[in-house]
C-alpha cells in the first residue's frame, strides 16, 4: 500500500451497494478491481435474487444521497430517466403519538426502487475500464499466506461450470457479502479469535404491496411525497408509510419491531392499514392498482460486528455495509452508513497512500465502526422501547432510557407545539444529517427536558444519579463517541 499510483488487485465479494461503492472508491488506487457476486446480475431494473429484502422500500438520506453524488455526479438524473420522481415541494405527513405534523418538502430528492438505484450505480461502476464483475461465483473461503497474516485472495466456485472450484489471488479483499457474510468463520478457520458481536434481538416484521397509479390519479405523485403514521411502543401499532418509486408506482409497507408481524394476506393487510391510527394512508390508496402481492420480510436481530477490537487481524482484508452492521430498516439508515463507510475508506487510502502506516486494515475498521456507531446507538435507543426487544450486546448500553426520553421529548414538544427547527433536528440526528451532539449537548438537552413538566424530573434525576459532575459530563458517558 505504499505505491504512488494504481496498481495490484483488489477483490469485493458482493454487488450490493456498499459492494459498487466501495469498487468505486478502490478503482482510484488499484489498477484491476473485480466485483464477486453469487447472482447474475441483472441488465434491466429488477431485484438479485440474493437480496430478498430489495423488493420493499429504499431510501438514501441526505447525507447518503451527498457522498453519492460525489462519487457518481448527476447519477439522480438517471434515476430520473428510469422514470423516478422528485419531492421537490411536494407534502409530507408525518403522525406520531403525540400528534401530526405537514410540511412541504424544500429539497430535490427523487424517490426510487433499489432496482433503480443499484442499477444506475452498477452502470457507472462497471463503465470504469479497470473494474470488472464475476458473477454466479460463490466465494467458499479466504486464501492467507503460511503464516496466515496476510490474506491473499479468495477460493471460489463457478455456479454455471458444474462447480469449478478457483483461486483468485488479490492484494486487498474487501467483504461487502451483506446479511449472510461468512467472514466469522473464515476467520476462525485461519485460526483467529472473532468477538462475539452486539446483537438487538429485535424480531422485526415488514410487509409491503406495490400499487399502479392510473392515469385520472397522477395528481397524487404530484401532491405526496410521502406519508408516515409511525407506530408507537406504548400501543404496539404498526407503522405505516405511503411513498412512491419509478413509473407511476406507489408503494406502502406496514412495520412492527418485537415479533408482531404485520400480515401477507391481502384482505388482512387492506384491515390492517385502515386500523392505522390515521385513516390517511387508507384513504389516497383508494382507486390504486395493487400490481403485486403483498411480500413480508422478517429481522429477527440487528448486530454489529466488532472486528475492530480483534487482537490481531489479516493484512490484505477489509469488510464493510451489512457485512459489519445491519440497521433497522425503517430509518433508511443502511444505505446512507454504506456511503460514510465509503467515504472514510476513501480518505484512509488517501491518507496511506501520502503516509503510510502500519496495520492499515485494523486503522480502517477503527473508522468504519465510529462511522457505524451513531446509527446503532440510535437504532437501539429506538427500537429497546418495544416489548419483546432484547439487547444481548457485550458492553451495557449506559443511559440508553435516558437517551430515548431525550429524543422522545424532543418529538412530543416539535409535535404538539409544530417546532419545524426541532423536528428538523430530530430528523436530522435519525437520518445522520447531523451528529447526536447536535442534540446531546448540554445546552440542547437541558432546554429539551426544560421545556416540559414531563422532562424536568428527568434533568434532576439525571444530575443526582451522577452527583458532582456537570451535564456534558455525564453526556460524555452516556455517549459512546464523539462524533
Amino acid at each position: 500500500m505504499t505505491r504512488t499510483k494504481k496498481a495490484g488487485k483488489a477483490i469485493i465479494i458482493g454487488g450490493s451497494i456498499a459492494g459498487l461503492l466501495s469498487a468505486r472508491v478502490l478503482s482510484d488506487y488499484y489498477a484491476e478491481v473485480l466485483i464477486m457476486d453469487k447472482d447474475e446480475l441483472p441488465t434491466v431494473l429488477q431485484d438479485r435474487s440474493g437480496t430478498p429484502q430489495a423488493f420493499h422500500p429504499h431510501r438514501f438520506t441526505t447525507r447518503g444521497k451527498m457522498i453519492t453524488e460525489g462519487f457518481f455526479p448527476g447519477f439522480e438524473d438517471e434515476l430520473v430517466a428510469n422514470g423516478a420522481p422528485s419531492s421537490w415541494n411536494k407534502t409530507v405527513f408525518n403522525s406520531n403519538q403525540y400528534g401530526s405534523i405537514t410540511g412541504q418538502y424544500q429539497r430535490n430528492d427523487i424517490k426510487f426502487s433499489r432496482a433503480n438505484l443499484e442499477s444506475v450505480i452498477r452502470q457507472r461502476v462497471l463503465s470504469i475500464p479497470h473494474v470488472h464483475v464475476l458473477a454466479k461465483h460463490d466465494v467458499i473461503r479466504l486464501l492467507a499466506s503460511p503464516d496466515h497474516t496476510a490474506v491473499t485472495g479468495v477460493l471460489v466456485r463457478d455456479r454455471s461450470a458444474a462447480g469449478t472450484v478457483t483461486e483468485v489471488k488479490a492484494d486487498l479483499v474487501v467483504d461487502a457479502s451483506g446479511r449472510f457474510s461468512k467472514l466469522p468463520v473464515w476467520l476462525e478457520e485461519l485460526g483467529y479469535e472473532v468477538p462475539r458481536p452486539d446483537v438487538l434481538k429485535v424480531n422485526i416484521g415488514y410487509s409491503t404491496q406495490r400499487y399502479q397509479v392510473p392515469p385520472h390519479m397522477t395528481d397524487l405523485i404530484e401532491k405526496w411525497d410521502v406519508i408516515n403514521i409511525a407506530g408507537q411502543p406504548a400501543t404496539g401499532t404498526f407503522t405505516g408509510v405511503f411513498s412512491f418509486i419509478e413509473n407511476q408506482v406507489a408503494e406502502v409497507v406496514l412495520y412492527r419491531p418485537g415479533g408482531h408481524f404485520p400480515p401477507t394476506d391481502e384482505k388482512a393487510y387492506r384491515q390492517a392499514i385502515a386500523e392505522l391510527p390515521s385513516s390517511l394512508i387508507k384513504e389516497t390508496m383508494e382507486g390504486l392498482e395493487p400490481i403485486t402481492v403483498v411480500r413480508g420480510y422478517r429481522v429477527p436481530e440487528l448486530y454489529r460486528h466488532r472486528y475492530e477490537q480483534m487482537k490481531d487481524w489479516p493484512s490484505g482484508l477489509l469488510v464493510l455495509g451489512d457485512a459489519f452492521c445491519i440497521f433497522d430498516p425503517i430509518f433508511g439508515q443502511g444505505m446512507t452508513v454504506a456511503a460514510i463507510e465509503a467515504e472514510r475508506l476513501d480518505a484512509c487510502l488517501r491518507q496511506h497512500r501520502e503516509n503510510p502506516i502500519p496495520d492499515f486494515e485494523k486503522h480502517v475498521l477503527g473508522h468504519i465502526q465510529a462511522a457505524i456507531e451513531p446509527a446503532w446507538w440510535l437504532n437501539c435507543a429506538a427500537d429497546i422501547q418495544w416489548k419483546g426487544v432484547e439487547y444481548a450486546g457485550r458492553d451495557p448500553l449506559e443511559g440508553i432510557t435516558f437517551v430515548s426520553n431525550v429524543m422522545n421529548l424532543l418529538l412530543k414538544e416539535a409535535t404538539t407545539k409544530q417546532n419545524f427547527p426541532w423536528y428538523g433536528l430530530y430528523w436530522g440526528v435519525n437520518t445522520l444529517s447531523q451528529p447526536p451532539r447536535a442534540i446531546f449537548n448540554a445546552h440542547t438537552v437541558a432546554e429539551i427536558l426544560g421545556a416540559s413538566e414531563e422532562g424536568k424530573p428527568l434533568l434532576t434525576e439525571i444530575m443526582s444519579t451522577h452527583e458532582g459532575k456537570t451535564l456534558e459530563e455525564i453526556l460524555d458517558e452516556i455517549i459512546p463517541f464523539k462524533e
